[in-house]
């Protein structure tokens, strides 16, 4: 990925099975988000911890530095966790998933689907009352774990307000496509420009088969059938 995109990174754990248990297992992930900026400086620009899947949003600063960051985050996390819980096998399902996001108002839609995750599952009433997401550090004078980066993109005020309002059925719908399918999310120009520079131009097209528009007619005008 190229540095100074805004990135949505998405991964979850293997077959969805829980991965964080307990408010340690939360924080000891943050920690290591912590470490990781350390070794692989980058904007963490907002991030949320779910029972078994988590989002982070990134802009790394240099080419390449978006692998780096979550091969060493993962690969760390994974090891600390079996040793924790005394697992073996995986613990994420896969290569995490990642989309560029134009900086724009597709910025702002990623950030509130991402903070608004939790009451959109059902797990608080509003954002703010989840631990593991940036909401909190955003709404704090200090963050509890001072990663967040400036956002790119102004923020409507008050933020909280406008993240406890639910998207609509097309912004969940673009988000969910660009995770589902790796795709950039922005204005069609940006979108098609940005697949082309990345060889992403497949995610572009529709999945299944091709339509058929010249399909002949069950019956021909001067026909037997009969309509009901």
């Amino acid at each position: 990925m190229p540095g100074g995109l805004c990135v949505h990174v998405v991964t979850r754990g293997n077959a969805r099975a829980t991965v964080f248990h307990s408010d340690d297992d939360y924080a000891i992930f943050m920690q290591l988000v912590s470490a990781a900026q350390g070794r692989v400086r980058l904007e963490l620009l907002a991030w949320c911890l779910m029972p078994n899947h988590l989002h982070l949003v990134m802009r790394p600063l240099a080419d390449g530095d978006l692998a780096r960051f979550m091969h060493w985050l993962l690969t760390t996390h994974v090891q600390r966790h079996r040793v924790r819980h005394g697992t073996t096998g995986r613990v994420w399902q896969g290569r995490y998933k990642a989309f560029p996001i134009q900086a724009d108002a597709h910025f702002l839609t990623v950030l509130r689907y991402v903070e608004r995750n939790p009451v959109r599952a059902g797990l608080v009433d509003c954002a703010l009352e989840w631990r593991w997401s940036s909401a909190r550090e955003r709404q704090a004078a200090s963050g509890e774990h001072g990663l967040l980066a400036p956002s790119p993109v102004p923020l409507p005020s008050p933020w909280l307000d406008w993240v406890d309002k639910p998207l609509t059925g097309a912004e969940l719908a673009n988000v969910r496509t660009s995770i589902r399918r790796d795709r950039p999310l922005g204005d069609s120009a940006w979108t098609r420009e940005l697949a082309n520079r990345l060889n992403l131009l497949g995610t572009l097209k529709p999945r299944g088969r091709p339509r058929v528009t010249n399909r002949p007619a069950l019956f021909s005008d001067g026909g037997s059938g009969s309509r009901s």
